[in-house]
Formats: C-alpha cells, structure tokens, sequence
C-alpha cells in the first residue's frame, strides 16, 4: 500500500522552505522517504544581495541558493506547495498541517522549518535600509563594510558586544547610545581602549544621500556621518501555527529573542513534531541552519524506521498466533 493510498499525503510534511528545511528535505527524499514542503516564499534574506560564509556558494544572492536547493531536491521527488501554513493538529497517527488555498496536508512527521523574523528599532527609513547598509551580522557582512565608518546604534544588551565584534573589521567605530541600557564604567573602558569613539544621544532618524546610507541625525539636531549601520534586532520565531499544540516561543537564554524548544534530535513535546534551523535556534548561521535541517532529518528518519520495525513486528506476531 502507497503512502497516498492510507490516506496520507507523504510520510513528512516540511513548512519553509528556507536553508533547514531544504536541507532537510534532501536527506529524507534520499531516504526514500516522501515529503512535501510548504513555503509562504518570503525568506528572511531577501533584502541582502549576497550571503557569505558558506563553503561552495559565498557571495551567492539568497534567491539563487534557495532556487538551485529546491531544483535538487525536486529530483528526488520531493513535492512543493505554495502558501501559508496556518496551523497544525497532531495525533498518535500523525499530523494535520492547514495551508492557505491549498486546504489540508497529512502526513506521518511534521518538521518546522520557518525561521524566524527580524524585529527592527522604529526608527525611519531603518527597516529600508535592512541589509543593504544597515547590518546586524558581522560574519554575513563584515568583510564587505570593511575599514568604513561604522555606527553601532545601542538599543540591547548586546550591542556593546556587536561593537567589538565589528571592531575586527574596521577601527572607525562609533557607538551610538541612542535607547540602550547605560554603559558601565568597565564598558566606557573597554570601547574607549578599543578606539571605538561614543557619540552620545538619541538618534530619530537615518540620513540617505542618493539611495545610500551617510549617516544619522540625534534629535540635538546633530549629524552623525558613517558608511554603515549596526543594530541589533530582537529575534521572533515564526511559529504561530504551532500555538494549537500548546508549543510556544520559550525566551532564548542569550536574550536576543524567542525559539521553540527542542531536545538534542531536534523533536519537540509533540512527539511528531520536529523543529530545525533558526526557528530552533535563532543563533545559527545560513550554513548552521542547513546542516542542522540535515541532522534534524537523520533523526527523524530513525525515528520513521523504528515505528516501521515496530510495526513489521506486531504484523508477524499477529500473523503467527493466528496460526
């Protein structure tokens, strides 16, 4: 009997579409194990032209990463669907996963794989400049602003952390108080001695001269002149469609956002529930994301085959006592 023909759509349904679930996607498929992925079609990347730090595909722009994936994993069959997964339902039998115009999908295991959101300082015309020369990630973006005037826009706790960070890439550091908590006297100490200069006082907006960042103004009326801005955001995971399981958002213990938990295999409290990339994790990288989307898939395709051995057994022991 066929997968479709016990009444579910595949064996695993994956929502997002991104670096874990594709990932994910190729060593399920690989194991002969049907799946279908779900993808809204809105990554987080999108506005960045270029990702970087990824071993065969630095400096490739995000859409040609996700479009060559889906193109491989489509080789092993793997089904795609265009939508919005809005919520999920769970049983002993398996799952329910609802997508917008497309109705529902059933499948054995579901695997979240949605990432999560970017949730930016409202400061105008900062979120049009995300990714292109407003930067939280040194590692994505660092070599490209290179030894540029960097503003390090304080709004966290870790934004005294992202301005040493960002100190390796260039010594024309400005740290830029506006709303985060005050610096202690050790802080003070440590960027001064690290040649970071703080201008203090709050920023209301961003100067943008000819479609390109060159600055901020403090509300004393001030201009600040930089090349590129840092600031960190807070880090929403997208996983409202979960919430019908009683599975939500635990804080992340570095306090840069929210996650879902998971133990070491990657399974949620909802035993056929699985969960991989930075909606688990909002710390990983594009690389980190991707290979935990394939270590989440080994897990659960062990997961697959232990139920199907305990299956073939109850099969052989019926079968023998009705002899």
């Amino acid at each position: 009997m066929t997968i479709r023909e016990s009444g579910y759509h595949c064996d695993v349904v994956i929502v997002g579409g991104g670096a874990a679930g594709l990932s994910a996607a190729l060593m399920l498929a690989r194991a002969r194990y049907s799946v279908v992925v779900v993808d809204s079609g809105q990554p987080r990347n999108a506005t960045a032209a270029h990702m970087h730090g990824f071993l065969t595909r630095d400096g490739m722009p995000p859409g040609e990463v996700l479009s060559t994936g889906r193109a491989e994993v489509a080789r092993y069959g793997v089904e795609f669907v265009s939508g919005v997964a809005t919520g999920v339902s769970a049983s002993d039998e398996g799952v329910e996963v609802e997508v917008v115009d497309s109705g529902t999908l059933r499948g054995r295991r579901l695997l979240v794989a949605t990432g999560l959101t970017d949730d930016l300082p409202e400061l105008p015309g900062l979120a049009e400049r995300w990714g292109r020369d407003v930067l939280h990630c040194p590692f994505c973006h660092g070599w490209e602003v290179r030894d540029q005037v960097i503003g390090v826009l304080s709004t966290t706790a870790m934004s005294v952390h992202q301005a040493m960070l960002f100190r390796q890439w260039s010594p024309r550091l400005r740290f830029l108080p506006h709303t985060g908590p005050a610096l202690s006297d050790a802080q003070t100490e440590e960027l001064t001695a690290r040649d970071i200069e703080i201008v203090p006082g709050e920023v209301d907006a961003l100067q943008i001269t000819e479609d390109r960042l060159t600055g901020v103004h403090l509300r004393s009326g001030e201009v600040v002149e930089l090349q590129a801005l840092v600031c960190a955001p807070r880090f929403s995971s997208r996983s409202g469609l979960l919430a019908p399981l009683g599975l939500t958002p635990s804080a992340h213990p570095s306090g840069i956002g929210d996650y879902i938990a998971t133990d070491a295999a990657g399974r949620t409290a909802v035993p056929q529930v699985w969960a991989a990339g930075n909606v688990a994790d909002p710390a990983k990288q594009l690389l980190g994301a991707a290979a935990m989307g394939a270590e989440v898939a080994v897990a659960m395709i062990d997961d697959l085959i232990s139920e199907e051995v305990r299956g073939a057994v109850d099969a052989r022991r019926a079968t023998s006592g009705s002899r």
